[in-house]
């Protein structure tokens, strides 16, 4: 057996439900993991079963450093290291095993012409250099850091924006050439990941570096530079296998067992839209220029200033899982395992048809909520309204049953909205006067009025504010998103804080944002929040600290929270809450009673009402977008890439404009204060002004 690498690890079980001590053997010759009941075993050649690596793919948790998956062959087998160090090492040499054999798996089936293979090479290279090009990047702030002279530091700064600006393109090119590649030469109808990097050649920098052995305690290495030799086929099994099929690995996400490390997907999750209704689908591909204006438009009538259409209750939003499985298996082809994603360029076909700032309007789907919070008499009342608004911001984010990527918002842009505050009979108030002052005029003192800007390109950064005048109560807030690859996940980091104020009780309640995780992205796409939270106001002294479980290798719920409200020095809690976050959730009081906090399912969303697109400024989301957007409904891809690369273009091209004349960009609605970003005219700062 020509090992690459030995040592042990653990193992998740289904029949013990635990995890078990193995020693593990990686064959790089035979593209196969197998493991031992002990080092003994081994030697002995009893072994208690094995991996098969090719097609196989690796799967990290952003929230566990030690433990790592294989999926192959519709199953999913779950590992844990000893530590981070152990499981980076273990993950470099089974992504070279892996890369080697798939690519022979392709060669075999697929008997590539030349031609392809010259593509394939080409393409691979290309990706290289652009890894090259990306480092060499990192090398021109330190010599504009060291350089003293104005004019040399100016040469540089014009070569680095001219090679960032290049590198963007190189990135554009590979991705279109990836797609033209998987049309060519798709596998059963269905895009593959493209695996064709460079394999053994030690000049190319995103080839997987083979570790060698890191001491007795750890894993070991057989082979230092294995050569590409044919691979006998009678030794290498037909399948993954364990001499007890139930204790070792779980299925595929389309069969799994609720016995596995992972349960089934569940229909109720965020990536399982309700089904649409005959009006909701009524919308068809229009036939005409007329037409096309008249869906862009919303719907709405000359007596109707407004519209509150949202576009993905459009058809056409909900591809089928195959659709997306392309998508994402195009995204493994450009990316690594902890690879940030924030300047990864996707391709058009995956946008939402709705910008990130719009997004955040979400926040307010229950505005009656919000308000709530500066009606209630009590400090102690207000906090337990403010975590109930809060827990209820995140479910009426996502309504296609495939995730999606919003558009990433272009420098000053911004986005204009309100609610109208539905009555006791759970209708929207009628609309009174018009404010003449605020973030949104056009709507009244009684609704809830919404306004965000991307207030930052690099890094990027949004901003939003929302305020109800009658009730004199406002929040003000930034995002800073990052996104990480994580195998078979997608991680986005939600850096920030948010902050809600009753001003006639002169409360400030500061709280921050979990982060997202787009789960099974080979299968049947899911997303769910993690991370923990805390909302506190220093006025009062009350706190409530939020939790958003993360679903765990080994059972557990999807999208569960728990959270605790705290009176002020007190650390037992007043009120214990647990449940969903996109379904119901309980409130455990003190008092020992029981009540139903919040139920997701229940509460009707609110439409937002955005400007029809004619009355709008020429950098607010909807009219900004507007060509992407229609040509995405349309299912026009090449247009909706050429409009959304004539803005990009129109960005990069004001930046070196500015850059040139030596100006600063300036926003339009919000200002830096520390490092938060503040809206300019807050209700309550008007509200002081009409006091003097």
């Amino acid at each position: 057996m020509a090992s690459i690498m030995e040592g042990p690890l653990s193992k998740w079980t289904n029949v013990m439900k635990g995890w078990q001590y193995r020693w593990f053997v990686l064959d790089y010759n035979a593209g196969l993991l197998s493991y031992y009941t002990s080092k003994d075993k081994m030697m002995r050649g009893s072994r208690r079963g094995c991996v098969r690596l090719r097609g196989a793919v690796i799967g990290i948790d952003d929230e566990d450093d030690s433990t790592f998956t294989i999926t192959v062959d519709q199953k999913t087998f779950h590992f844990q290291a000893r530590d981070a160090d152990e499981r980076e090492k273990w993950i470099h040499a089974l992504e070279g095993t892996i890369l080697r054999h798939t690519l022979q798996l392709r060669e075999a089936e697929t008997g590539f012409v030349p031609s392809v293979q010259d593509f394939d090479k080409k393409l691979a290279e290309a990706d290289a250099y652009l890894q090259i090009l990306i480092d060499q990047l990192k090398l021109f702030d330190e010599k504009i850091k060291d350089c003293k002279e104005d004019e040399s530091r100016r040469k540089i700064e014009n070569l680095k924006e001219t090679t960032c600006s290049m590198v963007e393109s190189i990135k554009h090119c590979i991705v279109l050439l990836q797609i033209a590649k998987s049309t060519i030469n798709p596998v059963d109808g269905i895009f593959q990941p493209t695996l064709d990097t460079p394999v053994v050649n030690t000049t190319m920098p995103t080839q997987t570096t083979l570790p060698t052995g890191s001491g007795p305690s750890g894993p070991s290495s057989g082979v230092t530079s294995p050569a590409l030799i044919p691979l006998p086929s009678h030794s290498v099994p037909d399948f993954s296998y364990s001499s007890s099929e139930d204790e070792f690995y779980d299925a595929d996400e389309f069969y799994q067992s609720t016995t596995s490390p992972k349960h089934c997907i569940d229909p109720s999750g965020p990536a399982a839209a309700q089904p649409l209704s005959n009006e909701d689908t009524a919308l068809k591909r229009p036939d005409t220029t007329e037409s096309l204006n008249s869906s862009m438009s919303n719907g709405t009538t000359e007596a109707d200033p407004f519209d509150s259409h949202d576009d993905r209750d459009d058809d056409g939003e909900g591809e089928s899982v195959e659709e997306h499985k392309s998508v994402i298996m195009h995204l493994l082809s450009q990316v690594r395992l902890g690879m940030d994603l924030t300047k990864v360029v996707l391709p058009t076909f995956i946008l939402e048809r709705r910008s990130l700032l719009e997004m955040y309007a979400d926040f307010f789907a229950h505005p009656d909520l919000f308000v709530s919070i500066a009606e209630q008499p009590e400090p102690r009342e207000r906090m337990v309204q403010v975590v109930k608004w809060y827990l209820s911001a995140f479910h009426a984010g996502r309504k296609g049953s495939v995730a999606k990527k919003p558009y990433n918002p272009i420098l000053g842009e911004v986005f204009y909205c309100h609610w109208d505050l539905p009555t006791e009979a759970e209708e929207p108030s009628p609309p009174t006067e018009t404010i003449s002052e605020g973030p949104v005029p056009w709507s009244s003192s009684n609704s809830v009025c919404f306004v965000a800007e991307q207030v930052s390109h690099h890094p990027p950064i949004s901003a939003f504010y929302a305020e109800c005048l009658n009730k004199k109560i406002q929040f003000n807030a930034h995002i800073w998103t990052k996104s990480k690859f994580l195998g078979m996940s997608i991680g986005v980091h939600n850096i920030g804080q948010g902050c809600v104020s009753c001003l006639e009780h002169d409360e400030h309640y500061i709280l921050n944002f979990p982060n997202g995780y787009g789960r099974s992205i080979l299968t049947v796409p899911w997303v769910e929040l993690g991370g923990e939270c805390n909302i506190s106001c220093s006025k009062s002294g009350y706190s409530a600290n939020i939790v958003f479980h993360t679903k765990p290798f080994y059972g557990g719920k999807k999208h569960r929270i728990t959270a605790e409200i705290f009176a002020p020095n007190d650390k037992k809690s007043y009120c214990s809450i647990e449940g969903e976050w996109n379904g119901v959730m309980y409130a455990k009081w003190a008092t020992g009673e029981n009540t139903v906090f919040i139920d997701t399912k229940r509460i009707g969303i609110i439409k937002k009402k955005v400007r029809k697109l004619e009355d709008q400024l020429d950098y607010e989301s909807r009219r900004l977008w507007r060509d992407v957007t229609l040509n995405l409904k349309l299912k026009d891809i090449d247009s909706a890439t050429d409009a959304k690369h004539r803005l990009e273009e129109k960005q990069r091209a004001e930046a070196r404009e500015r850059k040139e004349n030596e100006q600063q960009w300036e926003t339009r609605l919000f200002h830096e204060d520390g490092e938060c970003w503040v809206y300019d005219e807050p209700l309550l700062k008007r509200l002081v002004s009409q006091r003097q």
